[in-house]
């Protein structure tokens, strides 16, 4: 039973969250503040974390940076204020993903599912298959419906990138500094133009819409395994 660590100060969003999390197996650990999150992290060998960014005694960026510090457990951060700058900021102090108030508990689930794998599969996955896709890392080969799908290197990077992070929200500058280096991370356009690549390569309707690329408006992008 994964042990999850719930963090907010409205007690009916901490009793929704409550409900909804033990209704999937998930044992809670509730805190209302940011002393007693660090305290329940530290005494509970909590799997993950569920954060407000707005604590009666700090905020939930602060409390992400002194998890990171000692912790590599998924985070997810929980706000009612969704624009772009505060979910870069969320992802840069350590969180994994950023869902904004009010929240779809299904959306949530899948949210905090999608991390929980990423966790568990580590970085030792040769293999992962995504719907109809497989992508074999070491023999650098993608198939659809079991035909081979050609990408050029700099395509297979950023596949290999977004597929192991699947279900996590990847800024634009983290994808740019590792698939092309630090000096190419204010070049979105060049993000873009691979992202759009790659989506009509591997997703049967990406030229229409989005499949496995998701796309989160001037932040970043994620691979959904659906």
């Amino acid at each position: 039973m994964p042990k999850v660590l719930v963090c907010d100060d409205e007690p009916q969003i901490l009793r929704a969250l409550k409900v909804i999390l033990r209704e999937e197996g998930y044992a809670v650990v509730p805190a209302a503040t940011l002393h007693e999150a660090l305290d329940a992290a530290a005494v509970s060998h909590v799997d993950a974390a569920i954060i407000d960014l707005l604590l009666p005694d700090g905020e939930g960026l602060d409390l992400c940076t002194r998890l990171r510090e000692w912790s590599e457990m998924p985070i997810l951060v929980l706000s009612a204020v969704g624009d772009e700058e505060q979910k870069v900021s969320a992802l840069k102090a350590g969180a994994d993903d950023y869902i904004t108030k009010p929240f779809a508990p299904r959306e949530l689930l899948a949210r905090l599912e999608a991390v929980l794998r990423r966790v568990a599969a580590g970085g030792e996955e040769r293999v992962i298959v995504a719907g109809d896709l497989e992508i074999d890392l070491a023999a650098h080969l993608v198939r659809r419906a079991g035909t081979e799908v050609h990408l050029t290197p700099t395509e297979f990077d950023l596949l290999r990138v977004l597929v192991r992070n699947r279900g996590r929200l990847l800024t634009h500058r983290a994808l740019l500094t590792e698939v092309w280096g630090p000096g190419w991370v204010q070049d979105t356009r060049v993000l873009r133009t691979h992202i759009a690549r790659l989506r009509r390569k591997i997703d049967p309707n990406g030229r229409t819409g989005e499949h496995h690329i998701r796309t989160e408006p001037g932040v970043g992008f994620r691979f959904e395994s659906g």
